[in-house]
């Protein structure tokens, strides 16, 4: 009997404890409705632009930021708020809603979003931006926004002038480009003036015994900017030490053999021995500066530059590398290097500013201190998460204007937003005929890039035909299967200009012909 009452009474302290749990549940999900109901309120949404009840929302790099991924979510942002379309799936998410100050707008990779009647901006990733994956016909009400912090060499069609102002907003390694990228890999000025890795010039001179007074590291080899052939010709005049898979004659540790371990502190502690690190870029453009540059100067290391011809405007101090560019041959470089080596007061004159703690380029100082992102540093945003709001800023900017009845302001790129010349090789190793490898493609794939920036500049800035009227004179008179037609026959019929001695006249009916022949083909 007391077995049986112990038993019912377990059994009523079950359901009490369940039936308070319920209702606890119940509330919590009641409030969490009145949050969503704040954080978002549509009643006072004019033509998408949110009034905000709630603080805020601090957005964190994209890979944490916070939005709505729900597909009701996305549906009710899609038709409320401007949309961004990644036509390069960059960021792999399929509908996100994010705040860019006061502005909100919808970012996706989902090319059903082409026609939509609130796409306003399409995103490009330069080394994916490719001539036959276009969203055409473009309309008059579609920007263009390109991010591109790559090598140039991943896509030599964005160098040109008939693709570069295709665009209407850039973020890309120019300082001329809407939102710089110049100093992407220079964390700030810590880094810069920090003394952890610095090895004493009298323990650097003890080390010389058995170490080479220059290192390179580089695997990537035969690059456009042609440097493992200005270092191979630099080693017949100064010892070199060189870890990587170009023109390698000294091993890394089996632990520092991954490319994945160059940041490794183990790394550091190698590069950090040598007095002079060569710092070579793999193209030369300006304002093309990597980490092939920044690392030595963080790790007290003299780097000897070439790549960027404007590097004088973002170096720490007036002496602080060494460029290779004021000596006419690796003969006086490997002169000059030799000198420093032996005199401790001259080679220390590279190093003062570091162990001073003194950065005397305002420019330099400017950049860090104004860009609105960060870089391994998850307290700011970073560079995606900035081109993003930017883009999305501009486009409310234009919404705010047409609301009040005035004309949108049209941004546009220009030449100085992706600056490269044509690549070369260094006179000391001219190209070997009929010999194949990377360094024989740079330049005829350079000038193949010209041929098709001029070919993709007619289909694309040709309007849509659909938001003319009939008649008018800027009407464009071909359809998006002709544009594409055309694009082909431009690319094909400019392959020929450069390489046929054709006279205009002839070359005129030439291409009305071809332009016959193909198109019948072609829609057939």
């Amino acid at each position: 009997m007391v077995r049986i009452q112990r038993g019912k009474l377990l059994a009523f302290c079950l359901c009490v404890m369940a039936t308070v749990f319920l209702l606890i549940t119940l509330q919590v999900v009641v409030e969490l409705g009145k949050f969503e109901g704040k954080k978002f309120k549509n009643s006072h949404l004019k033509d998408g632009h949110a009034q905000m009840e709630a603080e805020p929302l601090h957005l964190h790099p994209f890979f944490n930021r916070e939005g709505l991924t729900l597909n009701r979510k996305k549906t009710l942002a899609a038709d409320s708020f401007p949309i961004m379309l990644w036509w390069s799936p960059l960021t792999g998410e399929t509908g996100r809603l994010s705040q860019c100050g006061a502005d909100a707008c919808f970012f996706t990779i989902n090319r059903t979003y082409l026609h939509h009647h609130r796409t306003k901006a399409f995103l490009f990733y330069g080394t994916d931006f490719s001539i036959d994956s276009l969203p055409l016909p473009r309309k008059a009400h579609h920007d263009w926004a390109l991010f591109h912090e790559e090598s140039p060499k991943n896509n030599y069609k964005l160098f040109h002038q008939p693709v570069i102002t295709l665009f209407n907003y850039t973020a890309t390694f120019s300082r001329h480009s809407h939102l710089p990228l110049t100093t992407q890999y220079l964390e700030g000025t810590e880094v810069l003036t920090s003394l952890r890795h610095l090895v004493p010039l009298r323990s650097k001179n003890h080390l010389r015994k058995s170490l080479a007074p220059l290192v390179y590291v580089q695997s990537d080899c035969d690059p456009p900017s042609d440097r493992d052939s200005y270092v191979r010709e630099l080693m017949t005049y100064i010892e070199v030490d060189s870890y990587g898979e170009c023109l390698r004659n000294k091993p890394l540790p089996p632990q520092l053999s991954n490319p994945a371990s160059m940041d490794a502190d183990g790394f550091f502690r190698i590069l950090a021995q040598y007095k002079f690190i060569l710092a070579f870029e793999n193209a030369v453009c300006d304002d093309y500066i990597t980490e092939k540059l920044w690392r030595p100067l963080k790790l007290g290391v003299v780097p000897v530059y070439y790549g960027s011809p404007s590097i004088a405007d973002w170096l720490p101090s007036n002496r602080s590398a060494i460029l290779v560019s004021e000596f006419s041959h690796p003969r006086e470089l490997a002169s000059y290097i030799r000198a420093l080596d032996r005199d401790d007061r001259r080679y220390q004159a590279y190093i003062e500013w570091k162990l001073k703690g003194e950065i005397s380029n305002q420019r330099l100082l400017t950049a860090l201190r104004e860009r609105k992102w960060g870089v391994q540093d998850v307290k700011q945003d970073n560079y995606i998460d900035a081109f993003e709001c930017m883009v999305c800023t501009k486009v409310w900017d234009n919404i705010r204007l047409q609301e009040k009845g005035l004309p949108p302001k049209r941004w546009q790129a220009d030449v100085t937003h992706l600056s490269c010349p044509e690549p070369t090789v260094f006179a000391f190793s001219p190209l070997v005929p009929r010999r194949r490898s990377l360094r024989e493609m740079w330049i005829p794939s350079f000038q193949q890039s010209k041929k098709e920036a001029r070919a993709l500049s007619f289909p694309v800035s040709c309007p849509d035909e659909s938001s003319q009227e009939e008649g008018s004179p800027g009407r464009c008179p071909y359809t998006l299967k002709q544009k594409h037609c055309i694009l082909l026959q431009s690319l094909f019929v400019e392959t020929l200009r450069q390489n046929m001695n054709i006279k205009s006249g002839r070359m005129c009916m030439y291409k009305i012909k071809l332009e016959t022949s193909i198109g019948r083909r072609v829609f057939r």
